[in-house]
Parts: C-alpha cells; structure tokens; sequence
C-alpha cells in the first residue's frame, strides 16, 4: 500500500496562523512583538541550525501585565518545554547535555533570580548568562565528599522570560525584550483553557517542527541580511530571527526587518547606555551647536530645559553637574582619559566647564549623524546665556555672559 506524499507546508501560512494564535491570548504594546515572538517560538525548532539564541523576555513594572499568560501560550508552541520553577538548577544543566534534544527554558518571576530579593541564585544566573551562545559552558564540581571532578556542562539552549522590572545588563543586550503593560478596558482576549488550547497550540507546534525539518538545510549557515544600522550584539539576537522569516518568505522577511528595527529602538529608551548616548547627542546638537567650549551651568542650563529630554528629571531632581560628570566620565578622549571638566577661561571669570576636543571622539564613536539644520529650542536656550557667540570668543561674550544672571549666579 503506498502512501501519498503529503504537500510540503506553507511556512508563511504557518508562521500567519502562530501569530494569529498568541493574538487570541496575549495583547502585546507592539505589533512588531507579534512578529518578534512568532518568530522566536519558530526558531526553538531550529535550534541546531544557529550559533547564538536570543532570549526572549517579558519585562513589566507591575503584576498582572500579561506575562504569565504569553510564556504559557509560548509553551503549547515550543519543542521540550521546561518549566524552570518546577526543575532544579542540576536538572536544568543536565537536561541541555543532549544537543540534538534539547529544551526550551521557560523562566517566570524572573524577578526572584536578577531581582534586589533575589537570594542565592549564582547558577541559575550563571546558566541563563553563558547559555545564549553555543560552546559557552559553565564548570562545576560534581560527585560527593571529596570524590568530586570538575565538570563542564552545556547551557545553549532557548530561553524565555518574564518578571517584574530590568534584567541585567548582560541579559537585556541579549534578548528581544517586550515592554508588557496592563490591558485597558477595551483591549479583549479569549481566555485561556487548558484543556481545550494546550491541544490547539501543540498541534501548531509539531507542524512548525515539521516545517522547521523541511528547511533546516536552508537555515543551516545562513546569513540574513540585516536592516542598516544594525550590528555588533542586536544583529546577534536578531540573525536567527530573520534567517527564520526568510526560510518563511511571504510577507516575513520584509515584517521581520520592520519589527527588528522597531524592536531594537524602543529596548533602547531608559537603558543606562542608551541614555549616555542621548547626552552626548543633546550636547552636541543643543548645547555646544560648534562651540569649542561650554560652561558647566551653561550645559546643565540648556539640558535641563529640554521639554523632551529627560535631564529635568533625573530620578525627580534636575541634572547636577556631580551626574553630568559621572555620565560623560564613563565615556573618554581622544587621548583615551576619561572626560573631565575642566576650567574655562572667559571675560566672566574661569568657571568648569567642557571641551568640545574632549568630546569630540565620543561624539564620533556613538552619536547619530547630526541632523542639517540645529533645533529651535537650542537655538533660544543658548542665546539666553550668550546670544549665540561661543563663551571663547571673550571680545563677543563679555557683555553678554558677565550681565547674564545665570552666568553670574552659577560661576560665582
């Protein structure tokens, strides 16, 4: 008797209809996480075909934002789901020795790991760190008593998270984070049942892994094109994510690309580095606008009157100069010191202040390009303080920056 070979499937199609059911459950900020999840449940099918995984994590500033539930969906839809708040920290490592098996790590509360109660959780916290790229492992004794030989134990495996707050900094660069929110009134979703919806997303999840067998030989060693701009680690978390859409075709690669660059942006609003990169840019684009120099109460002045900017409140106080000068140490010269105030000689007196050569170098390495035309509110912000003229040319300023009351009050 022979069997009919069956048509080989749509992975458009297939990836539309995993979508489609995480939008019967889970209301996501973004339509970009909707993509992005899709395709990071398709990838932990692939898992043998990539050299790095990207975390996925579901990140909230209160309970009840729909975290839970997505890891739940994510879990009817992946190969070898592992709970890890049901496993030990030894089951855990040993349950990665397989590599032609192995799990899908679904962490909630992550809170309690990374959090400020997180107690004693070193290996837990050394598993998720080390475990997003393949060959990273951890070492650890093993056997009793003094009858114990070092260990090395296997952690690349993909890894889901959720839980209150920020993770830490290795964690956050290396994940697709999707900022959760609470559901507002009008926002609907179908309630998840156990019983009747675990069926339903196993289903998809052994079609995707049948998918994922039929073009495994496709994925294997590709190397997708990334949107411009994208490098360095986002291009590490997002290239198996886009090898996925492109072995998909249909409408998913151009969606992927779309979802990686928005994705990539909104993780980067109110992360520590992130907003030493908006400092330098304001400083540059608001502040010294082709100055060789600035007063230091002259760039707190203009910052900290910035509507959009963040500097007005730094945890509810304004930008003092002792922060001004923590955030631009960590960033150096050309000469690679750390960047310093410094003291400026003006008509007014020699107050600190900052060097646009002592910038110059960082201002090269991290800013954006600058934009063709300076905005109006730098414009108003610096005439208040020197009509415009930069504080080194004393002939043009000394009128100007000896009667300003700023000037006079802060250089004091």
């Amino acid at each position: 008797m022979t069997t009919t070979p069956q048509p080989p499937i749509d992975g458009a199609a297939l990836l539309d209809e995993v979508e489609a059911f995480h939008r019967r459950f889970n209301i996501f900020p973004l339509e970009a996480a909707y993509v992005a999840v899709t395709l990071w449940d398709a990838h932990a099918h692939l898992m043998g075909c990539f050299d790095s995984t990207p975390r996925i994590a579901f990140l909230s500033p209160e309970p009840g934002s729909g975290k839970s539930r997505a890891l739940e969906v994510i879990q009817t839809l992946v190969p070898n789901d592992v709970l890890a708040a049901q496993a030990s920290v030894s089951a855990l490592f040993r349950s990665v020795s397989d590599p032609g098996n192995l799990p899908t790590i679904l962490f909630d509360e992550i809170d309690t790991i990374f959090g400020p109660k997180a107690g004693d959780n070193e290996d837990l916290r050394g598993f998720v760190n080390a475990g997003h790229r393949r060959g990273v492992g951890v070492l650890r004794c093993v056997g009793e008593g003094s009858k114990q030989d070092s260990h090395r134990f296997e952690t690349f495996c993909a890894v889901a998270l959720a839980g209150l707050g920020n993770l830490p900094d290795t964690i956050m660069t290396r994940s697709v984070i999707i900022r959760m929110r609470k559901r507002a009134p009008n926002e609907k979703v179908e309630p998840f049942r156990q019983r009747k919806h675990i069926p339903q997303g196993n289903a998809l999840r052994d079609r995707l892994a049948t998918w994922a067998d039929s073009v495994r030989d496709l994925v294997d060693g590709a190397w997708p094109e990334m949107p411009d701009g994208v490098s360095d680690r986002p291009a590490d978390v997002w290239e198996p994510l886009l090898a996925v859409a492109d072995a998909a075709g249909g409408a998913w690669p151009e969606r992927a690309r779309a979802a990686c660059i928005e994705l990539i942006k909104a993780a980067k609003k109110g992360d520590k580095a992130s907003l030493g990169v908006q400092l330098l840019t304001d400083l540059r684009d608001q502040v010294f606008r082709g100055a060789d120099r600035m007063p230091t109460a002259v760039i707190l002045e203009c910052l900290n009157a910035m509507e959009e900017a963040p500097w007005g409140d730094m945890g509810g106080v304004p930008l003092s100069s002792r922060t001004l000068a923590k955030m631009l140490g960590e960033y150096v010269t050309g000469d690679n010191e750390p960047i310093k105030p410094r003291s400026i000689r003006t008509a007014a007196g020699v107050p600190k202040g900052y060097y646009a050569a002592d910038l110059a170098d960082a201002w090269l390495r991290y800013c954006p390009s600058p934009p063709e035309a300076p905005a109006t509110s730098a414009t108003s912000a610096t005439a208040q303080v020197t009509q415009g003229f930069s504080v080194a040319d004393e002939s043009r300023v000394a009128d100007t920056t000896a009667t300003s009351p700023l000037f006079a009050v802060r250089s004091a």
